[in-house]
């Protein structure tokens, strides 16, 4: 079982502009003293065809972690749109915030995001060259997508139950919240292709051995 239980995440500075810092308030649980390091990443999506241009947009180090209950906000400056493809910079895309723990990611949590002008105007008639300045960002806050992978603590060996960096299959479903309530369920894979609206998320293949649920 995992040593660390994320149990809430607001998003905040929500809706904002597409220049403005992100900002996530994460609360977790942790069951028994870590004398080491959580390895928190924050990484933006700049592609869905090709992770080359995903921005890490902060990375922070948190231990060691005494058991208990602790919150903390992780910010990170807004992506650097040089970097990604003028096409992309419209649209819908994802963030993901991720933990590890000596080096193994125990927990995904992906949002979707859409980033659109404000202006009915510019939403008919878009410039041929994004105009970063009146983009506004909106992240699917209500409808966070979270993995889970057993990894070993380091109270175990290798094939004692469960291998370094394995997948998990079976997880408890609805031991996060949010501040608005929504039903859990399985969900694609944040890395496959992005839907083309936000509805447009169908349910996980049964056959895969990850664990993707919509938390809170």
């Amino acid at each position: 079982m995992s040593k660390i239980q994320i149990n809430n995440v607001v998003v905040l500075n929500n809706p904002s502009l597409f220049t403005s810092p992100l900002q996530f308030e994460i609360t977790f649980d942790c069951t028994e003293n870590l004398e080491d390091d959580l390895e928190w990443k924050l990484t933006y999506v700049g592609c869905a065809e090709s992770q080359a241009y995903d921005q890490v947009l902060d990375t922070i180090y948190v231990g060691p972690v005494p058991e208990g209950r602790h919150m903390f906000v992780f910010q990170a400056d807004a992506p650097d749109p040089s970097k990604i493809p003028d096409k992309d910079l419209i649209g819908a895309t994802v963030v993901l915030i991720t933990c590890s723990y000596h080096n193994q990611e125990f927990i995904r949590v992906g949002y979707f995001v859409n980033n659109d002008y404000e202006s009915e105007e510019m939403k008919e008639n878009p410039p041929e060259k994004p105009d970063i300045a009146q983009v506004h960002r909106s992240i699917m806050a209500d409808q966070p997508r979270v993995t889970r992978f057993k990894i070993n603590w380091g109270d175990q060996t290798k094939g004692e139950g469960e291998e370094e960096g394995g997948m998990s299959t079976t997880e408890e479903n609805g031991d996060m919240q949010a501040g608005e309530g929504s039903s859990v369920q399985d969900t694609d894979s944040m890395l496959e292709p992005l839907p083309s609206t936000f509805k447009d998320v169908h349910s996980m293949d049964e056959s895969s051995n990850v664990e993707m649920e919509m938390a809170f």
